[in-house]
């Protein structure tokens, strides 16, 4: 490999973006391509386990893709918000160093209270491969821990946050299987009889993939194999590892809603733990139940009710007293079971406090210097987007004040004030752009409710605020906040979920660059699942391998716009480093 100066780095940086072919992550030429990841190597403290290194690419002219390794995707180094000086690397500080999961979605497929007949018009309501739910977060955690750090400060990681979206249906069995493979332990993802398959998979309708059967569904026109013993194999008992990193929770929308669309007012419980599952329905109906989870959730409740009763093919499952879905009290609760501590700390940013209100947020400590700030945007008056009521978005401006030696009031002038001045980092579970849902919140129906928008503002009036990382629309995205005001700038921080293709994690890395800047690289992983399938195999590895394959080939899926742009993946951010 060419050796390269750092100054010829930052050239060499600057033409290979300019030659990015945005489309698959891929440059405009391999040349292009292999000078790029040259460069990277010389800055990188290592490379192996991350996308610096390879990424999954699909092979094969037919309409079902086999996956293999590729070569990796280089750093872009973003100076939307800051110049990059050319001898920064050689006085570099690491700050803090942590890891994003996003968007697990651990899946009870087996649930009486699921949508899978609407994946023609939602592509959330079935997924081929989401009987691997558990299994794949299971691996990404092997990945994690087998990383030493950070691959361009070497730094260990501090954490590991979980941006939302833990649970696919806020069942407190999932809850379980999310903290188990977070923690460690023995999981047996199956839900009702733990003899047998009790779900959509096994039906013989043309709707699902049938992975046991012969019989032609949808899916395997499009190519998806026959797997024999792969639903029993799937929903065998396994020991998740854990993770080896001290690690925290932020909570989503699936974690709080039906489906994480529909108003969770208890009305359907008996639904949940009940025998009826409801296997299909009628276009007619499908079509007016998907555009009621749009725009009607509580239209969608008495609809799906409805159907449940007399509106199409109904399964007698076995109940299940595990599928009752959790509140946010007992979310917090769940958490500070001591036999779900793991690696720490107790309650994984929830306390007792929580437990007894149901307040979600907090601040906690990340590194010497550096806060974070776990917020809750989901909105329980149901729809997918989210929003913050009056009283969070107060305790945040009130926690901002409180470790930021100076701020900017509404009207743009400068006030001095608070006792510390610690970079903060934020995290939610839905993005800027996704935070429009203002409508009352049931359960504080006096209390406004706050946009995107609004925490931008609020945000950038704190120039100790260096990233708002979060997740929700399953797609690598980082935007810069605040071109005009280099002292008001932050980086928006969003990546793809780890159920949809491309099942992304990613590490981010907080650098002080000596020179008045700071760098925040981030830098995505894949699970520790080998790229190469074998369809006779149903061991856990086997499993692992074949959960990426089929998310990457499920016909409803758009991997191209979920997988972003090399802007959105291995990334140098360029950031003015506060004044104190």
């Amino acid at each position: 490999m060419p050796a390269y100066s750092r100054r010829q780095f930052i050239t060499g940086a600057s033409a290979a973006a300019a030659a990015l072919a945005f489309g698959g992550g891929r440059f405009a030429s391999a040349a292009t391509l292999d000078r790029a990841l040259a460069a990277t190597a010389t800055r990188a403290v290592r490379t192996a386990g991350t996308t610096l290194e390879q990424v999954a690419i699909p092979t094969g002219s037919g309409a079902y893709k086999r996956l293999q390794a590729g070569p990796g995707w280089p750093l872009v180094v973003r100076t939307d918000l800051a110049a990059a000086a050319s001898t920064r690397d050689d006085r570099r500080t690491a700050l803090a160093s942590f890891v994003q999961f996003t968007d697990l979605h651990l899946v009870d497929t087996e649930s009486p209270v699921r949508f899978e007949y609407l994946a023609r018009y939602l592509d959330s309501a079935y997924r081929p491969h989401e009987a691997l739910t558990v299994r794949g977060a299971a691996s990404l955690v092997e990945r994690v821990n087998s990383l030493p750090g950070g691959p361009f400060t070497g730094a260990p990681f501090s954490l590991v946050m979980a941006t939302g979206d833990n649970t696919d249906n806020h069942e407190r069995i999932e809850l379980d299987w999310y903290l188990t493979v977070m923690s460690g332990g023995q999981i047996t993802p199956n839900s009702g009889d733990p003899n047998r398959y009790e779900g959509v998979q096994d039906s013989g309708s043309e709707l699902y993939w049938n992975p046991e059967s012969s019989f032609q569904d949808t899916y395997k026109s499009h190519g998806f194999p026959q797997v024999s013993g792969f639903l029993s194999a799937a929903g065998s008992r396994f020991t998740a590892p854990g993770l080896r990193t001290p690690w925290y929770t932020t909570v989503g929308n699936h974690d709080d809603s039906i489906e994480g669309s529909l108003p969770d007012l208890g009305l359907l419980n008996s639904l949940y733990t009940g025998d009826r599952k409801l296997e299909g329905c009628d276009d007619a109906d499908a079509a007016k139940l998907a555009d009621a989870l749009r725009n009607d959730p509580a239209k969608a409740v008495a609809q799906l009710a409805r159907l449940l009763a007399d509106g199409g093919p109904v399964r007698e499952v076995t109940a299940d007293a595990r599928r009752i879905p959790f509140t946010p009290k007992e979310f917090a609760q769940a958490h500070l079971n001591p036999a779900c501590t793991g690696p720490g700390p107790v309650g994984h940013g929830f306390t007792s406090d929580a437990a007894a209100s149901g307040k979600l947020y907090y601040a906690f400590p990340m590194s010497d210097g550096v806060l974070g700030i776990s917020l809750d945007t989901t909105n329980r008056a149901g729809f997918a987007d989210g929003s913050l009521g009056t009283a969070q978005l107060n305790w945040l401006e009130a926690v901002l004040r409180q470790h930021s030696d100076h701020w900017y009031d509404t009207d743009g002038n400068l006030v001095r004030g608070g006792s510390s001045n610690q970079l903060v980092v934020v995290f939610s579970h839905h993005t800027s752009g996704s935070m429009g849902n203002l409508l009352p919140d049931p359960y504080n129906p006096f209390e406004a409710r706050h946009d995107g928008n609004a925490l931008v503002a609020l945000l950038q009036r704190y120039p100790n605020v260096v990233a708002w990382v979060n997740g929700h629309t399953h797609q690598n995205q980082i935007t810069a906040h605040g071109h005009a005001v280099p002292e008001r700038a932050f980086w928006e921080i969003n990546t793809a979920s780890h159920i949809d293709y491309p099942q992304h994690a990613r590490i981010i890395e907080i650098a002080d660059n000596g020179d008045g800047t700071l760098s925040l690289f981030t830098t995505l992983v894949e699970s520790a699942a080998r790229y190469d399938t074998d369809f006779g195999d149903t061991s856990n590895a086997g499993l692992a391998a074949l959960y990426r394959e089929l998310s990457y080939n499920d016909p409803y899926a758009t991997p191209a716009v979920k997988l972003g742009t090399p802007a959105d993946h291995n990334t140098e951010l360029l950031l003015a480093k506060p004044r104190g």
